[in-house]
């Protein structure tokens, strides 16, 4: 919702930053605002479109939003509350005035619909299902077509999938794979935490935990423990200087190349090598065997 689409919001009191309230007394409340004639709606928009009459708009807002109900109601079967589709609803209405041009020769109301249905679209395909089932517009239009289709069938025979790919000009593969998504249903990783449904499954159930025996644990942390220290005390009896190689090759970020300690000490890169060579032979000399 833009600026001014949110300004008139604010100056029409809808409330959409926060819940309606009771939503049976706000449909009592818009029920009672009288529907504008013709002439009182041609003269209403044209003061918004040319003056940004606000107080304008917001009579225009407030005498269609029984339409935005009606069109909400449509979209009741998806489980989604009522009052946050009429919300998505009048968002889309208040955008339609915003654009509405009244010298096309249209009632509001017939130009308002386009925008109504794509904002509460919108909604149902945010918050129908944790995983989107339709990302395009293609797979949008079959979504909302196919789903009402479906409410009186059960799975579509090949024959009926044809019938329904042709009808919305999609090829039968697509009208297949979207009805195995609507007949899918979201699974929590989790675990369920209601006491009822301990027995419930969840994949999170089946899936091991990296550090789950603390005996194993324990016995990890002791042995990079000891071998730390055996290694501390091996490296210890080696004379300064191979102990220094090692710790340059090894030990360092970033390590010291061989040429690099050949120039530091003086002697030829083959030398480094033997220096470190003989050092490791040494170490593992000096450490215990692994058990």
């Amino acid at each position: 919702m833009n600026a001014q689409t949110a300004l008139i919001a604010q100056h029409a009191g809808l409330g959409l930053a926060g819940p309606i309230g009771s939503f049976d007394a706000y449909l009592d409340r818009v029920s009672r605002i009288p529907v504008l004639s013709r002439e009182r709606e041609q003269e209403l928009a044209q003061r918004f479109r040319r003056h940004n009459d606000l107080a304008a708009a917001r009579e225009l807002v407030l005498s269609h939003l029984r339409f935005v109900v009606h069109i909400a109601r449509g979209y009741a079967g998806y489980g989604l509350p009522m009052n946050d589709l009429v919300q998505e609803g009048n968002i889309g209405l208040m955008k339609a005035v915003k654009r509405f041009d009244p010298s096309v020769g249209v009632r509001l109301v017939s130009f308002a619909v386009h925008w109504i249905r794509a904002e509460i679209h919108e909604h149902v395909l945010r918050n129908w299902r944790l995983v989107k089932v339709a990302t395009t517009k293609a797979q949008r239009k079959l979504f909302f077509n196919l789903r009402r289709l479906k409410k009186n069938l059960a799975w579509l025979s090949a024959d009926e999938t044809r019938a329904v790919a042709k009808d919305l000009g999609v090829s039968p593969a697509e009208v297949s794979e979207m009805e195995r998504r609507l007949s899918a249903r979201d699974l929590s990783f989790e675990a369920a935490t209601d006491a009822d449904e301990e027995e419930s499954y969840s994949p999170a159930a089946y899936l091991p935990a990296p550090d789950a025996d603390p005996a194993e644990q324990v016995e990890r942390d002791e042995w990079t423990s000891s071998s730390s220290e055996q290694l501390s005390a091996a490296m210890e009896r080696l004379d300064d200087r191979s102990r220094a190689i090692l710790q340059r090759r090894w030990m360092s970020d970033p390590k010291a190349t061989l040429h690099e300690l050949a120039d530091e000490y003086g002697v030829s890169a083959e030398r480094i090598r033997q220096i470190e060579a003989g050092a490791i032979t040494r170490l593992r000399a000096l450490l215990p065997a692994p058990a």
